[in-house]
């Protein structure tokens, strides 16, 4: 049996009643994770504004699928673009560090769009989000990430257009058939380029998105019956082969159904890439440990593996000056600037700190650097080492696994801590419990409509954060 008919059979056959449990509980933690994101991008977002534009003047509108944090309603694969793309607008949304992705961004808002077209209870959502986690994060894995990443592609948004199309097909109800069928149509509107990196664009944002709206594209038409091709995952000129020099094939399809990739995935405590996490953890303790105060601060070195310095350090001097929120989110010396300011960072750091002449002067003491000791925990953990020179002396700091890895995780409180934070300006406390309660009590719901209707922000209370 090829990877594929593999992949397409396990999606078309997870149960919810088959999930372990501890599989079960994280999904609905992750979504939390997820809608709070969206809700907060939807409003502040620099991107959003024009996404929704567009998706207006091109008639998206017509349909009556919802886009989590707004009042309007669009076509089906419109809401899964829009509530993608907004999910990883902040860069604050989950990661799978051996996979060097962003699992949920990509499909879940696609799973959600299929839910309200199918009428699809809470259960069945989350059997399909596991389905589409699995699926997703083996064929990073089967890729070799940093190999996808030297030949210019962003995993997230391919391997996560596989992802829409096996989430999808699962709550449409697709046989294992159909569902290889999606994957055939997937495999040929799979891209995502790096090349945001070098002017702050907002593709990175969008690309996410689209791969959302593409796997639903891909599953509805192989529900319709449209007939793509076989083998889309390993064969030849299929999509392994087609985006690596030399991927594992057998990776793509390996543990199936006893190793859970989605018990790996980490939650951000910081809305910048995933590789400056370990650092900004590493430079928070080193501060609070010993007193440092900024002033004192002659230079600071990061060190991190080579995958994560090509991303967030490669090109000092315009790492060192960002200008806007995405190149802040990809920027090693002012992420740990802010850090090193403040003990730590959220979303609304990047207007205070941005323009800001202090932090501007602190970025410019850091250099950022590979590090073998931080290679060679990659891809395992995406670690990081810090050394701060002062005139009192030397202090570093190394931080193997960051604050929401799996053997590091938020706990149940500081999940809700950072929903409340993302989503305190549009939402009243009672809105924040019930939307919060319907997320984790997906699986008692006989249809997503009423928590994605929770998420429609409250008019009152984002006045008053206004006048505040």
């Amino acid at each position: 049996m090829s990877e594929t008919t593999k992949l397409a059979e396990f999606a078309a056959t997870i149960s919810y009643e088959a999930l372990p449990e501890n599989v079960r509980e994280r999904v609905k933690f992750l979504m939390l994770d997820t809608v709070g994101i969206a809700i907060r991008a939807r409003h502040d977002a620099d991107s959003t504004p024009a996404l929704l534009s567009a998706c207006q003047a091109l008639g998206y509108e017509s349909g009556k699928s919802r886009v989590i944090g707004s009042e309007e309603t669009f076509t089906p694969v419109a809401a899964a673009m829009i509530n993608g793309t907004l999910a990883h607008s902040l860069d604050f949304d989950d990661t799978h560090a051996s996979g060097s992705i962003h699992p949920s961004a990509p499909f879940v808002p696609a799973a959600l769009a299929a839910a309200e077209m199918a009428g699809a209870d809470g259960k069945t959502v989350i059997a399909a989000i596991a389905a589409g986690y699995e699926v997703q994060i083996r064929l990073s894995l089967a890729l070799g990430p940093s190999d996808h990443y030297q030949r210019g592609y962003h995993p997230s948004a391919t391997c996560g257009t596989f992802g829409a199309a096996a989430a999808a097909g699962r709550v449409l109800g697709l046989d294992a058939k159909a569902i290889e069928r999606a994957f055939g149509i997937a495999e040929c509107q799979t891209s995502g380029s790096m090349r945001f990196l070098f002017d702050g664009a907002w593709t990175k944002r969008f690309q996410v998105g689209y791969a959302g709206h593409n796997g639903l594209l891909a599953a509805t038409l192989a529900r319709e019956g449209f007939v793509g091709p076989a083998g889309s995952v390993e064969g030849k000129d299929g999509f392994l082969a087609s985006y690596a020099p030399s991927p594992d094939c057998a990776r793509a399809a390996a543990g199936l159904g006893e190793v859970w990739e989605t018990m790996k995935i980490g939650v951000k405590p910081y809305p910048s890439c995933r590789y400056s996490h370990a650092a900004m953890g590493a430079i928070a303790a080193v501060r609070a440990a010993n007193d440092i105060i900024p002033d004192e601060v002659e230079a600071v070195e990061v060190g991190l593996p080579n995958t994560g310095w090509r991303i967030i350090g490669e090109n000092e001097k315009f790492k060192r000056n960002p200008t806007g929120p995405v190149d802040g989110q990809f920027s090693m010396p002012f992420c740990g600037a802010v850090v090193l300011r403040q003990g730590t960072m959220g979303w609304d750091d990047y207007a205070k700190h941005l323009g800001d002449p202090d932090t501007k002067a602190l970025t410019q003491k850091f250099s950022t650097v590979t590090d073998a000791w931080a290679e060679a925990e990659y891809p395992a953990n995406m670690s990081g080492v810090v050394r701060i020179k002062t005139a009192r002396g030397m202090f570093e700091e190394k931080v193997a696994v960051p604050k929401g890895e799996p053997e590091n995780f938020m706990t149940a409180g500081e999940f809700r801590q950072k929903f409340d934070d993302l989503t305190v300006p549009y939402m009243d406390p009672d809105q924040r419990d019930a939307l919060s309660g319907a997320l984790l009590g997906l699986d008692k719901a006989q249809s997503v409509a009423e928590m994605l209707e929770l998420t429609r922000c409250n008019t009152a209370a984002w006045r008053m954060a206004g006048e505040d």
